[in-house]
């Protein structure tokens, strides 16, 4: 698929804002591609998707997921988090993309999870510090990710982390398995 063609399958499905985003995120994306020697196309096409199922109805969601292989207890943690996966089924469906390199980025873009790839690493952390972004924590990470992707997605992860927690709110288990996974590399360990 062309990625002109991505953009205008896209656009519609999002906001003004969310589609700048989307832009931004699949900018971001292909220079760190390019920075840390990932595919630049499925690093596109991946950034310019993710956030495709972002404002699709609730129960349509719902429904995608218990009807799929995605694991049930996606249902029991805030629906922010159900787009990426329910998108990674949409792209299959509606324009049959099934390079799972590219689904896993689309599905994992919020959570992270235990053996990322690079690819998933790449998208991750493109949408976390996109330039639209600002919040505590954002630079360090914009800085950190110019010399290591596994730090920076690290860092995103604890930064994330922690936020939750102040919060009160759920986190989802793949976020701490990609969280302790990254934290054996920081640590000194290999992935």
């Amino acid at each position: 698929m062309q990625m002109e063609q991505a953009v205008e399958y896209v656009k519609p499905h999002l906001t003004k804002a969310r589609f700048e985003h989307t832009l931004r995120v699949a900018e971001t994306a292909v220079d760190l591609a390019e920075r840390f020697g990932v595919s630049r196309e499925k690093v596109e096409l991946a950034a310019i998707f993710h956030d495709y199922a972002k404002y699709r109805p609730l129960e349509e969601m719902e429904d995608y997921i218990k009807k799929s292989e995605l694991p049930d207890n996606l249902l029991t943690y805030h629906h922010e988090l159900w787009h990426g996966p329910v998108a990674a089924l949409l792209i299959e469906k509606e324009f049959d993309i099934h390079d799972a390199d590219i689904k896993g980025a689309i599905r994992y873009h919020t959570t992270g999870r235990a053996n990322m790839k690079d690819i998933e690493k790449v998208v991750f952390i493109a949408d976390y510090i996109e330039p639209g972004r600002n919040f505590p924590g954002v630079e360090e990470v914009r800085e950190v990710v110019l010399s290591d992707l596994n730090l920076a997605c690290w860092m995103a992860l604890r930064n994330t982390i922690e936020f939750l927690m102040k919060k009160k709110a759920t986190i989802y288990p793949d976020t701490f398995h990609a969280y302790n996974d990254l934290t054996r590399y920081v640590n000194g360990g290999n992935r």
